[in-house]
């Protein structure tokens, strides 16, 4: 019998649905006992909901914080870093000890072989996004025992940039498209003949539109006639006063829009909901604006106009950090935002063509759900195929 784990550590929801649909299927398959472990009650309320009925054929766990020293830590640095995320690697040793494997869509959780001698526990990789940014393909990635990818350009670039053997990688499709790729939601506009713009910046101080161009754009968009706008954020850019990052290093305040702005009937705000993650924007909105986040590619299951904001003057042509960029114009904190995306309405023929090529190369979607391709491609792995 095969013990797998699948380790949902986060602040937030936006991870779950990049590996629940490979347990989801998982769980249903011959010789293996799934557990589900949780950080949070946040984490397990979401999960429960999402899997529905299926949810009682799991074994769930909710993993704490016990040791007086994780405690102390959290306690004093949970406000500028996530420390209850690294803390729950330590207290949790024997709990992780107990399987064959650990399901992860991030990758502090390696930090149970580099700094707590799991050698012997082989972590696969489901990644979160498919994105184009560097950090998703450094070299932490080659640490994994296995990483699965969502097509050929994370492929490609899990090898030539993380130095990922290719042998410890599997291509398996988005499992995030098996729960929503065909959700739809209601319009939340009174007035629904206007095209509606979705918003939707990094956290990333160093990469992110929203500290320098974000408060413009939804003032701008608010005080229009003519468009709605969803703002919604990643989901971590508005937990915190301030944001931390490490890759790139950065800090910086996170300043709140105007609240009049975010009350104006044309404009909805969500800082972090369910329907942030879970692709029910990204399928409804007619225009995309955005920076470096990975929810790019995920609009483009249905190709419309994308506009980008270039918010640190970047030289991006030609940079693979950059690619999901030649899909729509570009503007930075000197254009008209208005005028830009009246620019990418109207060059959105000129533009389809990358944004279908740029898809199909950053999604492998097969003839089968990319949860069962994941847990074949787990299964074999372990049986050593």
């Amino acid at each position: 019998m095969r013990r797998i784990c699948f380790l949902f550590n986060h602040d937030q929801i936006h991870q779950t649905a990049h590996s629940l649909p490979i347990a989801l299927r998982m769980v249903r398959m011959e010789g293996v006992e799934v557990t589900l472990a949780f950080s949070s009650p946040l984490l397990e309320s979401h999960v429960r909901t999402l899997a529905g009925s299926d949810y009682g054929r799991f074994r769930a766990e909710m993993l704490s914080v016990s040791s007086p020293g994780s405690k102390f830590f959290v306690a004093a640095l949970e406000r500028a870093i996530p420390a209850r995320k690294l803390a729950i690697y330590r207290d949790n040793l024997a709990f992780f000890r107990q399987f064959d494997a650990l399901v992860v869509s991030e990758k502090t959780s390696l930090l149970l072989k580099s700094h707590y001698g799991l050698v012997d526990l082989k972590i696969v990789h489901t990644k979160h996004g498919a994105g184009d940014r560097a950090i998703g393909f450094d070299r932490e990635s080659a640490r994994f025992d296995l990483v699965l990818a969502a097509g050929s350009k994370i492929e490609r670039r899990l090898m030539e940039d993380g130095g990922v053997p290719a042998e410890r990688i599997r291509i398996v499709g988005y499992p995030k498209f098996d729960l929503f790729a065909d959700r739809r939601i209601a319009s939340p506009f009174p007035d629904q003949t206007r095209p509606t713009v979705l918003y939707a910046p990094h956290p990333s101080p160093a990469l992110s539109s929203y500290y320098r161009m974000g408060r413009q754009v939804v003032h701008a968009l608010a005080h229009s006639d003519r468009f709605n706008l969803i703002f919604a954020p990643h989901v971590m850019l508005m937990q915190r006063r301030w944001t931390v990052t490490v890759s790139p290093p950065a800090l910086a305040r996170v300043d709140r829009p105007d609240p009049r702005d975010l009350a104006a009937d044309n404009v909805l705000f969500d800082p972090g909901s369910a329907a942030s993650a879970d692709m029910s924007y990204t399928n409804f909105a007619d225009i995309y604006v955005g920076d470096v986040s990975s929810q790019i590619y995920e609009f483009l299951l249905y190709p419309r106009p994308c506009l980008h904001l270039n918010a640190h003057g970047v030289r991006w042509q030609g940079n693979p950090d950059f690619a999901h960029w030649a899909t729509g114009p570009v503007v930075g904190p000197q254009d008209d935002i208005l005028a830009g995306l009246d620019h990418a309405i109207a060059s959105f023929p000129e533009y389809r063509p990358a944004q279908e090529r740029l898809f199909a190369d950053t999604f492998d979607l097969g003839d089968e759900p990319a949860g069962l391709r994941g847990a074949r491609a787990i299964m074999e792995f372990l049986d050593g195929h």
